[in-house]
């Protein structure tokens, strides 16, 4: 049993976040997770749950304060919460592009340094954020979304090395498309553009199916439960089926995996 390790998993009511978190508690770890309405959930879940809404810097600034009257040391912070903007770059409104940063990005930094100081003065610890392979890979009709994902891998690098004297492991798991709520939940442009009206049409169907063929989360499970056990975790896990093969290809291949990817959009209806 780990009931000595405390766990934070922030976005815990819903999708990997409520998977991991309740095979975490499965597991024997003292598990804590939030969402921006716990008590909506919290009667359905085996774990506490706190609020927290990475949109709101009052709800961050005070979260660490709130964390803390519930536990005395943090082992593990699983930044888990987040959304998926959908649509073409060009039709894609500044304002929602904001917003997806906001959340993805800036939601997970602000908190993440929100907790550090806790992390510093136990000179332990671990941050583990959940990327995406789209974090590495660009496709078409999610151009906010690989952004705020690229994003955060760049951060997390860098952190990576400012936190190593202090002997906290900082990780990115980065899953390919696994069948979880975030296709349903996310948010999609408008399109109003005439002229990419068939390559909507067409990226559209290829998304679709991308998700309605997506297996279930199991990997990514797995992979973060090796991730919180693991000694000293490597900096990346990419997740899936293929998701080695795309990578390399992308390094070394690029007009390769290109034409992959257009001959897969045009080929969808």
């Amino acid at each position: 049993m780990q009931s000595n390790k405390t766990i934070l998993v922030t976005g815990a009511s819903s999708g990997i976040g409520l998977l991991v978190a309740s095979k975490l508690h499965e597991n024997g770890y003292h598990v804590i997770g939030t969402s921006r309405d716990p008590k909506k959930h919290q009667a359905k879940l085996p774990f506490k749950v706190l609020p927290l809404d990475l949109n709101d810097d009052h709800s961050i600034a005070c979260f660490g304060k709130l964390l803390f009257s519930e536990v005395e040391q943090l082992d593990v912070l699983i930044n888990n919460a987040g959304y998926l903007v959908n649509g073409l770059a060009e039709e894609t409104s500044i304002e929602l592009g904001k917003q997806q940063f906001e959340t993805n990005f800036w939601g997970t930094i602000k908190l993440t340094n929100e907790l550090l100081p806790y992390f510093r003065k136990q000179k332990d610890g671990k941050i583990i954020t959940i990327g995406s392979l789209l974090g590495l890979v660009g496709l078409p009709n999610v151009s906010y979304y690989a952004a705020s994902k690229h994003a955060l891998e760049g951060y997390f690098k860098s952190l990576r090395f400012e936190l190593a004297q202090f002997n906290i492991k900082v990780v990115m798991v980065e899953p390919m498309s696994f069948k979880t709520s975030i296709g349903e939940s996310g948010t999609v442009a408008a399109g109003t553009i005439k002229d990419y009206d068939m390559l909507r049409q067409r990226v559209t169907a290829y998304t679709k199916t991308t998700f309605d063929k997506a297996p279930q989360p199991t990997p990514v499970i797995t992979t973060l439960l090796q991730a919180v056990k693991e000694k000293n975790p490597k900096f990346n896990y990419p997740v899936g089926k293929g998701s080695s093969f795309i990578l390399l290809l992308q390094h070394f291949a690029y007009k390769t995996f290109e034409r992959s990817i257009l001959r897969s959009v045009n080929s969808s209806k």
